[in-house]
C-alpha cells in the first residue's frame, strides 16, 4: 500500500509530466476546443462580438466578406492562431495579404470591448473565429456553434503565408492539393469556395480571365471589362457574385454553371472536372450548400498551431504581450 508521501510524489510526477507535455506542444495540440469554453469566464463574449460585427456590417456590408477572408488566411498559416493580426511577423505584407486583407480595425474594436468585459481571457484567434461566423449570418447565411479555446501565436510566418494560400489563378488540382495539405477534402474546398458569394476582388486578379479565357460567359466578360481595363485600374473592384453581391446564398454556384465565375480559380470548380457535379448540386440545393459550408468552416476552424508554437492570449491583437 502506497504511503501518502508516495502518493503525493506520484501525483506531482504526473502533474509535472502533463505540464511538460503541454509546454512541448506549445499549448496547441493540448487545446480542447468547445463552444462553451468561455461560458463562465466571459459569458457576454458572443454578444460583444455580434454587436461589433453588426455595427461593422451596417457601416459597410463588404466587411462581412473581409473578416471571413481574414479568418481563412489566418487558419491556412500554422492554424487558426491570430497570427495574421500581428503587425510584426510578415503575414500582413505577404503576397496574398498585402493591400488586400482588410478589417483589422474591426477586430481591434471588438477586442477592446472584450478586454473591458473579461480582461486577459479571450484570444484574438477566437474573436476572429466568432466574427467570421457572425459576418456570414448577418449577410443572410447560416450560423453555427463555434468551438472556442484557441490561443494566439506570438509570431507569424510570411513564408507560409506566401506558400500555403492558393492564388486567383490556381488550377483545380492545385486547389485540391492545397486544401488537402490542411486536412480539408475536395468537398470541403468546394463548399468553402462558396464564401465568394459575398465580397469583391481587385481587377488585377481577374483581368487575364475576362480578356483571354474561353470558359467565360461573353456578356459577363464584357460587363467586367467596363471597370477593369486591359491596363491600369488594378485596384478597381468587382463583386464575386453578380446576382446578390452582399447576400450569403448559393448564387455563386449558379454563376459557375453559367460560366460567370470571376476568378480563374472560381471557374475551375466547374470546368469539366471532378467538382462539376457538386457545383450543380449546390446551385440547385441551397440547404445542402449551407450544411456543407458550416461543416467545412468548423473543420477549418479546428486547425491549430503546430507543436512547439509559442502561444498566449494577446492583450493587443497587433502585438505579442
Amino acid at each position: 500500500m502506497a504511503t501518502p508521501l508516495a502518493r503525493s510524489s506520484s501525483t506531482a510526477v504526473v502533474a509535472l509530466a502533463a505540464f511538460l507535455l503541454a509546454v512541448a506542444l506549445g499549448g496547441a495540440e493540448a487545446q480542447q476546443l468547445s463552444p462553451n469554453f468561455y461560458s463562465r469566464t466571459c459569458p457576454n463574449l458572443a454578444t460583444i462580438v455580434r454587436q461589433g460585427m453588426a455595427s461593422a456590417v451596417q457601416n459597410e456590408k463588404r466587411m462581412g466578406a473581409s473578416i471571413l477572408r481574414m479568418f481563412f488566411h489566418d487558419c491556412f498559416v500554422n492554424g487558426c492562431d491570430g497570427s495574421i493580426l500581428l503587425d510584426a511577423g510578415g503575414e500582413k505584407s505577404a503576397g496574398p495579404n498585402a493591400n488586400s486583407v482588410r478589417g483589422f480595425e474591426v477586430i481591434d474594436a471588438i477586442k477592446t470591448q472584450v478586454e473591458a468585459s473579461c480582461k486577459a481571457t479571450v484570444s484574438c484567434a477566437d474573436i476572429l473565429a466568432l466574427a467570421a461566423r457572425d459576418g456570414v449570418s448577418l449577410l443572410g447565411g447560416p450560423t453555427w456553434s463555434v468551438p472556442l479555446g484557441r490561443k494566439d501565436s506570438r509570431t507569424g510566418s510570411q513564408s507560409l503565408a506566401n506558400s500555403n494560400l492558393p492564388g486567383p489563378g490556381s488550377s483545380l488540382a492545385t486547389l485540391i492539393r492545397m486544401f488537402g495539405n490542411q486536412g480539408l477534402s475536395a468537398r470541403d474546398m468546394t463548399a468553402l469556395s462558396g464564401a465568394h458569394t459575398i465580397g469583391r476582388s481587385q481587377c488585377q486578379f481577374f483581368r487575364t480571365r475576362i480578356y483571354t479565357e474561353t470558359s467565360i460567359n461573353g456578356s459577363f466578360a464584357a460587363l467586367r471589362q467596363r471597370t477593369c481595363p486591359r491596363s491600369g485600374g488594378d485596384s478597381n473592384l468587382a463583386p464575386f457574385d453578380v446576382q446578390t453581391p452582399d447576400g450569403f446564398d448559393n448564387a455563386y454556384y449558379t454563376n459557375l454553371v453559367q460560366q460567370k465565375g470571376l476568378l480563374h480559380s472560381d471557374q475551375e470548380l466547374f470546368n469539366g472536372g471532378s467538382q462539376d457535379a457538386l457545383v450543380r448540386q449546390y446551385s440547385s440545393n441551397p440547404s445542402q450548400f449551407s450544411s456543407d459550408f458550416v461543416t467545412a468552416m468548423i473543420k477549418m476552424g479546428n486547425l491549430l498551431p503546430s507543436a512547439g508554437t509559442q502561444t498566449e492570449v494577446r492583450l493587443n491583437c497587433r502585438k505579442a504581450n
